[in-house]
């Protein structure tokens, strides 16, 4: 992806953006509320590097590479380095330590790179200055200050060396081979002629500290489109991932409740057991007394045998009845176990599954804040 301008990414991180307060000149002021995009920039035109960083569509960082600057870390998490050009000084607060090496090593390695192009750009206006090219620059910037005309260099003429790129040293100036109309040139320059270099030189500056200008806001603006062009990709593909996160927990919330459901059913049945269990006690209770009441008119009737073997025969019955009750009521102690088993079971069961739907509720609601956050960032 290339930016307008000639400007070109060559490297990108994230991290929180802050600058030095300049009244106090100590205290540290966030200029994002998040953590943005801060990008090494490569302008081939003018052979600078620049670190950029947009927060939504305002730049909060256009700092130019120079050689004379410095980046230092601070913290394991923190480096700043001092821009003269902006009046200020600007820190970046990196996720990692290894974010952070990354960024300076780049630094680095980009300031190298501006201090040799610095030197290679010296060493080419040493040479437009020699002598033998003095009557060529003159006879360049007469040619530049005529007002209404724009007259273009000649094949042999050399580019003007008072630009800004030159005076800043950013630019590799190209210095054509001499042609022979040189040699007429080699005489020394009139008196007239030192003028009209001198405006000329004021206007050449003036229109091209117009023309950089321009390229710097068309740039600004071209990588801030292409910033707010991928944020919204990217919050369109995080949209679509949180609905189906949140498609998948409805449906999830959808069987618990079923589950729950469930555990009202059992609940009943377990209320109906209870309620047979306490009238077959009853029940049984109630023979109890039946077959004490029976064992004492035995006792009490001696004198009625007739009446005995009747008698006998009820408590065989009731005996019967009674280890059938008693089979009976085994049975249900064990139903009632192994139900209470299965409801200790269902509880446990429930209990996890209630953690797992706490766990993903927090979690989006976690998403719902980050989402949120990049809405009000946006």
């Amino acid at each position: 992806m290339t930016a307008c301008g000639g400007e070109q990414p060559i490297f990108s991180t994230r991290a929180h953006v802050f600058q030095i307060d300049p009244s106090t000149k100590k205290n540290w002021v966030p200029t994002s509320k998040h953590a943005v995009t801060v990008s090494y920039f490569f302008d081939s035109t003018r052979n600078v590097y620049r670190i950029i960083s947009l927060d939504g569509s305002k730049a909060i960082i256009n700092s130019t590479i120079t050689p004379n600057m410095t980046f230092t870390k601070t913290s394991q998490k923190f480096g700043q380095w001092a821009d003269s050009r902006a009046n200020t000084v600007y820190g970046l607060g990196f996720s990692s330590e290894g974010h952070l090496v990354k960024f300076a090593d780049k630094f680095a390695e980009f300031k190298e790179a501006a201090r040799l192009a610095k030197e290679k750009s010296q060493e080419k206006m040493e040479l437009t200055s020699t002598p033998s090219q003095s009557g060529a620059v003159t006879r360049n910037v007469l040619s530049v200050s005529k007002p209404g005309k724009k007259k273009e260099s000649a094949p042999g003429d050399l580019l003007s060396p008072l630009t800004p790129e030159s005076i800043n040293g950013t630019v590799e100036e190209r210095v054509t081979p001499q042609m022979p109309q040189h040699a007429e040139a080699r005489a020394e320059p009139s008196q007239n002629t030192l003028p009209f270099s001198h405006s000329s030189s004021s206007i050449n500056k003036h229109w091209e500290a117009e023309l950089e200008a321009l390229k710097g806001n068309n740039a600004k603006l071209t990588a801030a489109l292409l910033e707010s062009t991928a944020n919204v990709k990217q919050w369109k593909q995080q949209l679509a991932a949180y609905q189906e996160e949140a498609e998948r927990l409805h449906k999830r919330v959808t069987e618990l409740e079923c589950v729950s459901s469930q555990t009202t059913v059992i609940k009943s049945q377990k209320t109906e057991l209870n309620q047979t269990i306490e009238e077959l006690e009853l029940a049984l209770k109630a023979k109890e007394e039946e077959l004490e009441t029976l064992k004492a008119e035995v006792e009490s009737a001696h004198e009625f045998q007739s009446q005995k073997d009747v008698l006998t025969q009820k408590l065989q019955e009731s005996e019967t009845r009674n280890q059938t009750l008693e089979a009976q009521l085994s049975d249900l102690e064990q139903r009632l176990e192994s139900s209470q088993l299965e409801r200790e079971a269902f509880r446990k069961s429930l209990r996890s599954l209630l953690e797992l739907l706490d766990s993903k509720i927090f979690e989006l609601t976690e998403l719902r804040d980050t989402l949120a956050k990049l809405i009000e960032g946006s």
